[in-house]
């Protein structure tokens, strides 16, 4: 048995709490935007996560499974939910050709699960949002970046602690303009959701003394130099990568093009599908100078520590702050509403890192709840602002800067505003 396969077969047992309704709210003459909420939990917050044990994400599943058990143990030590501790339960999300993800589902539904994280991959994310919305179960995204997963399910259904690619593109458009730079290109998706990514680029520039002046559309059938030739003649004093669907391979072969028109490194900027390693994919310091986003302000040593204390064998800790955070909102959503059930909770989540007083952990939101204030959640992934449908419109994003080895080092920190 695979140390993946163990983990994705592990659970956590929870004791059994009686849920309470959500208060429904007072009549008014005329309708308003709030519903009122039938409590739908049993009294016991069980968290799921449907994560890939094989394929191209599996290496970022260890950590976010560590994330996960680390966020747990931390509400269980501060009272757990409502009193009573939380349940985890994990299960294989399979590959993108396989069923495993619809069986990975129905396995956490007949264990009750009220929420469930993941999985990463953005395809297989679009398959579980249906399954999840007709069981009433609360998807949390902190892994996938696709902008226009869930589009189409009921609103509420997916809960983002991660920007969308479209979102990590507004936040390096903003700082473009901020810094009055004269001209931009995009080069994006050639599906809907790199139509996503160039509106909302092009809706940032409105307005502003910052030009779009070349748009190029990219997949796996994209000539390189024709892209390059294209993008090039515009002249654009920077370029946006956010083409999500390319492998590495094909993003390097892009660059490179673009390179050998005389593009210069400083001028590239990428969003964090195109974030990578190209030490061995492109020579020496050609990219010396780009620069890139990550998703999530750096987790820190002392986080870190953490996961390895929970896993000490893992290889890589992204998308574990923005898991870790994604419990413990569900957790504090589910407080709030006074009640676990999925719809309660995608109703609260909002409300959790809304306004009110700044706690950086559940025990300090607890506090502030128990004295029958609001809370601003503010985690490890830096503070959050989500709309009313469930995606980031503000958060804090990893800056990178790639060295003479084609290696992506921190350089700070760039704000997403709403």
């Amino acid at each position: 048995m695979t140390r993946l396969t163990a983990v994705a077969a592990c659970l956590a047992a929870a004791l059994i709490l009686a849920g309470c309704a959500e208060p429904r709210p007072l009549p008014t003459p005329t309708p308003t935007a709030t519903e009122a909420v039938e409590s739908t939990g049993d009294g016991v917050l069980r968290i799921g996560a449907l994560l890939s044990m094989g394929g191209d994400v599996t290496t970022v599943s260890p950590g976010m499974v560590a994330a996960i058990e680390v966020a747990a143990r931390d509400i269980n030590a501060a009272g757990g939910v409502l009193g009573v501790p939380v349940e985890t339960f994990y299960r294989d999300a399979g590959a993108i050709d396989s069923d495993q993800l619809e069986a990975g589902f129905a396995e956490l539904v007949a264990r009750g699960v009220d929420v469930v994280v993941g999985p990463a991959a953005p395809a297989l994310l679009e398959r579980l949002l249906p399954l999840a919305a007709e069981a009433g179960v609360v998807v949390l995204a902190s892994a996938a970046p696709s902008p226009t997963v869930g589009s189409a399910t009921p609103a509420g259904s997916l809960v983002r602690t991660i920007p969308a690619v479209d979102r990590q593109a507004v936040a390096i458009a903003q700082s473009l303009v901020d810094d009055r730079v004269g001209s931009i290109a995009v080069i994006a998706a050639t599906d809907a959701q790199g139509l996503t990514v160039v509106d909302s680029v092009r809706a940032v520039l409105d307005g502003s003394t910052t030009s779009l002046t070349a748009v190029e559309r990219a997949d796996g059938n994209t000539t390189p130099n024709r892209l390059a030739f294209s993008v090039a003649s515009a002249e654009p004093d920077t370029i946006i990568v956010a083409a999500d669907r390319l492998t590495t391979q094909q993003t390097a072969d892009i660059v490179a093009a673009l390179l050998d028109r005389g593009v210069r490194a400083e001028q590239l900027w990428f969003t964090s599908t195109a974030v990578a390693d190209y030490s061995t994919t492109l020579p020496g310091a050609a990219l010396d100078g780009t620069r890139g986003v990550r998703e999530g302000a750096d987790a820190g040593e002392q986080f870190t520590v953490r996961l390895l204390q929970s896993d000490p064998r893992l290889d890589t800790v992204r998308f574990a702050a923005e898991t870790y955070d994604a419990v413990v909102l569900a957790a504090l959503a589910a407080t709030i509403a006074e009640d676990d059930g999925g719809v309660s909770i995608a109703r609260a989540i909002r409300t959790a890192m809304t306004g009110g007083v700044v706690c950086g952990s559940f025990g300090e939101c607890l506090d502030a709840l128990d004295n029958d204030q609001t809370v601003n959640y503010d985690g490890v992934s830096g503070p959050l602002d989500i709309d009313e449908v469930g995606d980031i419109v503000g958060a804090e994003l990893s800056v990178l800067r790639y060295d003479a080895s084609n290696r992506p080092q921190p350089d700070g920190a760039l704000s997403l505003r709403p």
